[in-house]
């Protein structure tokens, strides 16, 4: 299937319910290229444990999540990255076109969970970071099982508006896109290193 099919189908998907999983949405190459980029950054001890909160409530809390992160900056990007930027923009265009959001602007981070690693319960977007609108999830990882842990578990109401949980597991080349005030979410104790890009589509420049 064409990206650009693929974008329109996650646009759709988003409209309807708000969110959607949509497996394969990079080939093998381009993820084991991705896998590899990441893997450099890690060993030169690039990246960092992620925080709660933004500017100056900005708090490393172990006890709520335990993943590490490597922001990349628009300006800085690898060529690696560029592609995975410019991809990004085509599916913000779709998305834009189906959905009205008014989507201006992406920002992106490389994610590591060590074995063990977690994070509870929680909404990407909130008060110090209303602009986020929607969250992508890249998964990079190589032959992953369901019990090597690691589901992103996302929280929907059903048809009678009782809420339901729902386990995805991070394979690699499978990308995840919600409404990132809409969905709450939780990141299941994984046993295995879990390596993916968590990305937001925002509504400021």
């Amino acid at each position: 299937m064409h990206i650009s099919k693929k974008n329109q189908i996650i646009a759709e998907g988003l409209y309807e319910k708000g969110w959607i999983i949509m497996d394969d949405y990079i080939n093998e190459e381009f993820r084991d290229s991705l896998l590899k980029e990441q893997q450099d950054i890690l060993r030169h001890g690039q990246f960092r444990h992620a925080g709660i909160g933004k500017g100056d409530s900005f708090a490393i809390k172990p006890e709520i999540r335990s993943d590490k992160v490597f922001w990349m900056e628009e300006g800085e990007l690898s060529p690696m990255q560029e592609s995975f930027w410019k991809k990004m923009e085509a599916l913000r265009e779709k998305i834009n076109q189906r959905c009205f959001l008014g989507l201006r602007s992406f920002e992106s981070h490389f994610a590591m969970y060590p074995p063990g690693s977690f994070y509870l319960r929680h909404l990407d977007q909130f008060q110090s970071v209303a602009y986020r609108m929607v969250t992508v999830i890249l998964y990079l990882n190589h032959g992953w099982k369901e019990e090597d842990g690691g589901a992103l578990r996302i929280y929907f109401p059903d048809e009678n508006g009782i809420e339901k949980g729902l386990d995805i597991y991070p394979v690699g080349g499978r990308l995840v896109c919600f409404l990132s005030g809409e969905i709450p979410h939780e990141v299941m104790t994984t046993k295995k290193e879990r390596i993916s890009i968590t990305g937001w589509f925002r509504n400021i420049d």
